[in-house]
């Protein structure tokens, strides 16, 4: 992981955005530069593989979709999305949670998970939480076992892990405050 931390200068803080009084971490610079990302997706595979063994990994949408597959592909796992609503072609599973200035609803198609599927879930940010409650909660209602919850980044003013708590495994690469 110190490779890294070398590279996680690239994060930038975006004033005011999406409203004013947020500060919203930019990860696209990071993404950008090839050593970054490379050292952000070793990293992630790190923390990753000392869950044991995982069957499956869950990128929520958007930002999660860029870091879970390499993730899953390093860990010998397969990958599966969870979407916003309205996005997926066959029958789904749907929560609806609260983010920091709204609400939404993600869906996982119902054969994605099996009973008894090892299932790590990745996301971006950790914030409020809402996001990785509702994509445990459609994976726990499919069968699976979520053996760890991986973030990129977490913002822990707003509560996410408190909201999380459980015996799973949770870890950020980077905290913001």
């Amino acid at each position: 992981m110190s490779d890294f931390a070398a590279h996680a200068e690239r994060i930038r803080a975006v004033p005011d955005w999406p409203e004013p009084g947020v500060t919203f971490r930019d990860i696209t610079p990071l993404l950008a530069d090839a050593a970054g990302l490379a050292a952000t997706i070793d990293a992630l595979t790190e923390v990753a593989s000392g869950w044991g063994p995982i069957d499956t990994v869950v990128g929520i949408e958007a930002r999660g979709f860029v870091l879970a597959p390499p993730v899953a592909l390093r860990l010998g796992a397969g990958f599966v999305p969870v979407r916003k609503a309205g996005k997926l072609p066959a029958p789904t599973e749907s929560r609806t949670y609260d983010l920091e200035y709204g609400s939404a609803t993600v869906e996982v198609h119902r054969d994605a998970i099996a009973p008894g599927d090892r299932v790590l879930i990745m996301d971006d940010v950790l914030a409020t939480g809402g996001t990785i409650a509702a994509a445990r909660d459609l994976v726990t209602s499919l069968g699976g076992v979520v053996v760890g919850e991986l973030v990129l980044l977490e913002l822990p003013a707003l509560g996410g892990r408190e909201r999380l708590a459980s015996d799973t495994p949770l870890a950020a690469l980077v905290t913001y405050g």
